[in-house]
Parts: C-alpha cells; structure tokens; sequence
C-alpha cells in the first residue's frame, strides 16, 4: 500500500500519536487474518480521520479517551492515554477529560478509566 497517500498519511500520523514501537509491534504482529484490518485503521481511521484539518490532535485524543472510556476499552484506553501525552495533553488535562466522561458515561466506566491512566501515567512518568 505504500503507493496510497492516504494509507501513508494515516502511517505517518498513527507512528506521531502511538508511537514507532507500538506501530511496528502491529505491524510484526500482523497475519493473513489481521492484514486487511491492519490496512482499514491505517487507511481510514488514522489516514481519512487523524488527518483531517477540523479538530487538531488534542481535541482527537480528548474525544477518544472519553468514547474508550464510555465504551470500557480499558486497555486500548492505555494506548490513547500514551498518544494524549504525545499529543500534548497534561497528566491533569487527562484527568479532568475521564471526570467530564463520569458525569455522562457513569462513574464505574471513569473508575475504571482513572485506574488504567494512573498506571499508565505512572510508567511514562507523568503521573
């Protein structure tokens, strides 16, 4: 795919948001089963979405970390507390997003996502 703009787009934004590890651990971990999917979030998600001019890449990570957590996606919730601190967002920035989610996704779900953050907070550091 590396002659699609659009896949390279969303491959040179989804490395600037989650990392290079993270995006070659995907990559070396693709199979048969997982390469269409592989190519689909690339393409569409970081490449015809992350890419967009109408929201900059802070706004993006508030919105993910608050549907991760209205949705209870504890641990791709991690992934996206990582790419928030990327994305310039504070440890306190973090916070007061999963405390906006309680009032409108419930306390259990942002219970659940204060605990996943202060661990991931912890090992980047930020805490």
């Amino acid at each position: 795919m590396s002659d699609d703009p659009t896949y390279e787009a969303g491959m040179e934004v989804r490395r600037a948001v989650l990392g290079d590890a993270h995006v070659d651990r995907a990559i070396a971990n693709t199979t048969p089963l997982t390469e269409d999917f592989q190519e689909f979030i690339t393409k569409f998600a970081w490449g015809g979405v992350w890419t967009r001019d109408g929201l900059d890449r802070r706004t993006r990570s508030c919105i993910t970390l608050a549907v991760l957590t209205a949705l209870g996606h504890r641990e791709e919730l991690g992934l996206h507390v990582r790419a928030a601190l990327r994305n310039g967002l504070t440890a306190q920035e973090i916070g007061e997003v999963l405390l906006h989610t309680a009032v409108y996704a419930g306390v259990p779900a942002a219970n659940s996502a204060f605990a996943r953050a202060q661990e991931v907070l912890r090992e980047e550091g930020a805490s």
